[in-house]
């Protein structure tokens, strides 16, 4: 007797689950999935006072004044949590838009019960890939 082929695993069973996870549901696993090919942490395993490198979706961008100078704010969700990434002095930097697949680096902290990492260093990425 012979083994499923790889992509005849699941069937009926796959077919229905499908049918049954929400396009959210299908999205934040696609992302999480993504995570490992870019060499991303998962945002929901990110801590306080420690260097991580995330990667996700930027869901908003907005320009939010901190201190009465400029600082571009961008919330990016990788499918397991989010994270505000704030660029400081900045009123708008090329490519950081909503929909964009952003990977960063830096410093995160936590203000206000939300995590955040400022002045990260940032690299855009093609949707969908590595």
């Amino acid at each position: 007797m012979s083994t499923p082929e790889p992509a005849k695993r699941g069937g009926l069973r796959g077919f229905f689950q499908r049918l049954t996870t929400s396009q959210a549901e299908l999205e934040a696993a696609e992302l999480q999935e993504d995570l490992g090919r870019q060499g991303a942490t998962p945002i929901a395993r990110c801590g306080g006072r420690q260097r991580f490198c995330v990667a996700g979706t930027l869901r908003t961008v907005t320009l939010r004044p901190r201190g009465g100078a400029p600082a571009l704010e961008a919330e990016l969700y990788d499918g397991s949590d989010v994270i505000d990434l704030v660029w400081l002095g900045r009123r708008k930097i090329a490519g950081i838009e909503p929909g964009r697949v952003v990977r960063a680096e830096g410093l995160v902290s936590v203000q206000d019960g939300r995590k955040v990492m400022f002045n990260p260093r940032y690299e855009l990425r093609p949707a969908g890939g590595p």
